[in-house]
């Protein structure tokens, strides 16, 4: 499932800013279906704009009959009248995802115990590391999450120390049951400070199950990564 919103924060409108030849939502669902992992692949959005842009693509929409705070509340909407086992929610504004990360996702749920699973990968630009904008995480030995944050965690203190630092890529899976539980609990404070919804999970007492990808291409948050997508395309 793809949320889409159309109003985003930081740039208005960026799911149908054009990428090459079509908007960035349509290469994000093309890119989705062409990994064939999935039983049925779902745009939710509370856009007309974007319903359209997928519908007159032969592409699969549904339009929320709600406002909602997060991706993860608009997709679990949707999610609540489907007969599924495992939901994986893509961002709309991942146009480059491929096959491999998101099989060794589900991948994660032959372990019982993992509720939830998500993305990361490794950033190597002391630039990217210091800006709130590239969400970093870190795990236990068992790549469960122990937390999330928009500053450079961890803190070196020790300079002979070398840190790895890990970003957060906003793909996740779901049981949905987990899902279905996320929406009913209410914004915790470290998620209200951060700005980062999946610590809703963390302060339930849910980590979440990380997976180290290869570089994922580039997330559309603002103009500039929208240049940056068009030379990787």
């Amino acid at each position: 499932m793809i949320p889409a919103r159309y109003a985003a924060t930081r740039f208005p409108g960026k799911l149908m800013q054009i990428l090459g030849d079509k908007p960035v939502i349509r290469h994000t669902y093309d890119a989705t279906v062409a990994t064939g992992l999935f039983d049925e692949v779902v745009v939710v959005t509370d856009s007309e704009i974007i319903f359209s842009a997928i519908e007159n693509a032969g592409g699969r929409v549904v339009l929320s009959k709600y406002e909602h705070e997060s991706g993860s509340d608009r997709i679990a909407e949707a999610a609540a009248e489907m007969d599924v086992d495992i939901i994986v929610n893509v961002q709309g504004d991942e146009p480059f995802v491929k096959k491999e990360p998101l099989q060794k996702l589900l991948q994660q749920f032959e372990d019982n115990n993992v509720q939830v699973a998500s993305l990361m990968q490794q950033l190597n630009s002391q630039k990217e590391i210091e800006d709130p904008n590239y969400v970093k995480v870190v795990v236990d030995k068992n790549m469960n999450s122990l937390f999330f944050s928009r500053s450079p965690i961890p803190f070196q203190r020790d300079k002979i120390v070398t840190p790895v630092y890990y970003e957060h890529i906003g793909v996740y899976a779901f049981r949905k049951e987990a899902l279905l539980s996320f929406t009913k609990w209410p914004i915790t404070p470290i998620e209200a400070t951060e700005k980062i919804e999946c610590l809703r999970y963390l302060e339930n007492g849910i980590p979440l199950r990380m997976v180290i990808v290869d570089y994922m291409g580039v997330e559309i948050d603002t103009p500039e990564d929208l240049i940056k997508a068009a030379k990787l395309l």
